[in-house]
Order: structure tokens, then C-alpha cells, then sequence
């Protein structure tokens, strides 16, 4: 644990701690010290998709069932009680696609219960970091690598709650002095990662022989990032907070959707025109953003320490090891409003 938080509390809340980016970044501050309390709006699912559970120092974690859309009041009493000082929220509606079919479902969580939650941050004065865990959507399509001041242009729904919602934090960080800073970061990935999303969904099907759809073909481009990486990035911003400042976190290796299959099908010695067909692309969905990172490295010297190859074996291993559980769970999204 670094210097800085050894003169401070101990404890962290992790909102949105049954997310896949949320509890990997539970099991991360667990390894290495940390007193974790994580809250979510539903139960926690199967272990499979928890990772603070695989570790020795999981008993230093404590779970609170918590919907920021009706138990805001619930929140502010366990943050006061404990009086936890270091929050990151990695709550959020997050489907792209999805926000098409009931987009008032996104606003009213990444927007207004956000809201929510930032009228309770100005009212807390012993908070001494609260990172927002964003997502580069807001940007739409881009042309070039962008910086974090590039202007705002979101195509879906969610992209648009998002966007409202990191407009929110800075009024609030300027109008209230709200120690804040933001994250962005590309396409993250890793064990634990929820079956849906390309690079778990691929493996699994590729193992049980089944049809994958190459949503248009696989043209997109995209810069994959292991959430090991993420989370030891999101760490050390809050070491060494900038409020008010917005940081990127990625790498500079990018692939198309095609070539990322194929390298996943040449991992696991896979046909790839046996398994994978083509079908329509997603209403919105943006062709390209690339997150120039330089910002965060400059400022706290991180940079990437897991290649796409390891973070693609990684994955693999995590999904064989679990074939049996796994194949009986969910494959698709299902959306809770």
C-alpha cells in the first residue's frame, strides 16, 4: 500500500462491485491490503464472474445489495457510519446497443441517479477521493488518436447518458469543489468478464463448437486493455489524485474485430471459417476510437504490462477452467430496469 494511504483510511467503497470492471478492481486493492465494501443494485451473482472471491484476503470484503435508483439514503448512511473517504463508481446502464430498445432506463440511472449520488458527495465534507469510471462512447467515432479534452459526439443512448452524466461531475466538481477525477478506458477485458462481451463469448463458443456472429463483418477497430492493467492504473490515479481532471487508459495496440477473433481461434487451434459467420451490424455502433494515453503515463508513470496475447491465454484458461459451470449460464444480456 502506498505511503499516502497508509496515513488514511484503509477502507474503500466500490459501487457497481458486481461489475466486471468493479470487482476486479475490488480483488486488485484486496491483494494488496485494502478493507473493500462493494455495493450493487442486485444480488451477487455466481462466483465464476466475482473475482474478489478467488483470493486469501476476500473476508475484507463486505457486500451491500444497493440500487442507486432508490437507495441513495441507504448509501449516505454507510458511508457516514463508516465513514469510508475514498470511492470509485463504476455503476452504470452500460449496453450500447440496448439503450436503442428503453433508453429511459439509461438516463434514469446514468443520469439521474447519478445526479443522486453527486448531491450527496457535496454534502460530505471527510470524502477524499471519488473517481468516476466513464467510458470513451461519449467521443462517437473518432478519426486519430484523441486526447481527453476532444469534444463530446455520442450516437446511442447510452452514449448520451454518459456524456450528460460526466457533464453533471464537472459543474458539481466547479460549483463544489467535489474531489473528483474521471477514467476512460477502451474495450477492457480478462477473466471474469461477462459471457456476452466479444472476447469471453468467442472462447466459449469456439469450445462448445457453436456459430459465432461477426457483427458487420468484424471491421470495427478497437484498442483491448487487460483489466489487470486497469485496475493498477485507476489505483494510482487515486494515489495521486488531479480533481477535476479526466484520464485515459489504454494501449496503443490496435486490431479489428476479425483480426481479434482470429487470433482467439488461432490460440485454440480453431477453424475460423468453420465457426464464425457474418451478420448485420448494431444501429450506432461507432467504427473507431482511439484513446491517446499519454496523459496518465506522464502523470504517474503507469503503462501497459499485459500484451493482447497474454490477456487472450489468460482468458482462455479462465474459461476452460470453468467450462462446466459456465455453458449452463446466461450467453446474452438481460437488461434490469
Amino acid at each position: 500500500m502506498s505511503s499516502r494511504f497508509k496515513k488514511m483510511s484503509k477502507k474503500i467503497l466500490v459501487i457497481g462491485s458486481n461489475s466486471f470492471s468493479g470487482s476486479n478492481f475490488c480483488r486488485y486493492l484486496l491483494d494488496i491490503g485494502f478493507d473493500v465494501f462493494g455495493v450493487s443494485r442486485s444480488n451477487e451473482p455466481d462466483s465464476v464472474f466475482l473475482p474478489y472471491k478467488w483470493g486469501p484476503n476476500c473476508s475484507n470484503f463486505r457486500f451491500y445489495k444497493v440500487d442507486l435508483n432508490h437507495d441513495l439514503e441507504k448509501l449516505e448512511k454507510l458511508i457516514r457510519e463508516e465513514k469510508i473517504s475514498i470511492i470509485a463508481n463504476f455503476a452504470a446502464q452500460s449496453m450500447v446497443g440496448q439503450s436503442w430498445e428503453k433508453p429511459e432506463d439509461w438516463i434514469q440511472t446514468n443520469i439521474l441517479a447519478l445526479l443522486g449520488l453527486i448531491k450527496i458527495l457535496k454534502h460530505l465534507d471527510f470524502i477524499d477521493c471519488y473517481a468516476h469510471v466513464t467510458t470513451p462512447e461519449v467521443y462517437g467515432s473518432t478519426d486519430g488518436w484523441i486526447k481527453e479534452h476532444n469534444c463530446f459526439k455520442p450516437s446511442t443512448p447510452y452514449a448520451v447518458s454518459r456524456a450528460s452524466g460526466d457533464m453533471l461531475m464537472q459543474i458539481y466538481r466547479e460549483s463544489f469543489n467535489i474531489p473528483y477525477f474521471a477514467t476512460r478506458a477502451a474495450n477492457v477485458y480478462g477473466a471474469g468478464q461477462q459471457l456476452y462481451r466479444i472476447i469471453p463469448r468467442t472462447i466459449l463458443y469456439f469450445l462448445l463448437g457453436k456459430k459465432l456472429q461477426l457483427h458487420g463483418g468484424g471491421v470495427s477497430k478497437r484498442s483491448f486493455i487487460s483489466i489487470d492493467d486497469v485496475s493498477r492504473a485507476t489505483l494510482m490515479l487515486m494515489e495521486r489524485p488531479d480533481f477535476g481532471e479526466t484520464f485515459h487508459i489504454s494501449t496503443n495496440e490496435i486490431v479489428s474485430i476479425k483480426e481479434l477473433v482470429t487470433l482467439i481461434s488461432v490460440h485454440m487451434n480453431i477453424d475460423f471459417e468453420k465457426y464464425v459467420e457474418v451478420s448485420e451490424d448494431r444501429i450506432g455502433k461507432d467504427n473507431l476510437y482511439l484513446l491517446n494515453s499519454e496523459k496518465i503515463r506522464k502523470r504517474t508513470g503507469w503503462k501497459e504490462s499485459v500484451t493482447l496475447n497474454e490477456g487472450i491465454k489468460n482468458t482462455i484458461s479462465w474459461v476452460t477452467k470453468n467450462l462446466a459451470k459456465l455453458k449452463q449460464l446466461p450467453k446474452n444480456y438481460v437488461h434490469k430496469s
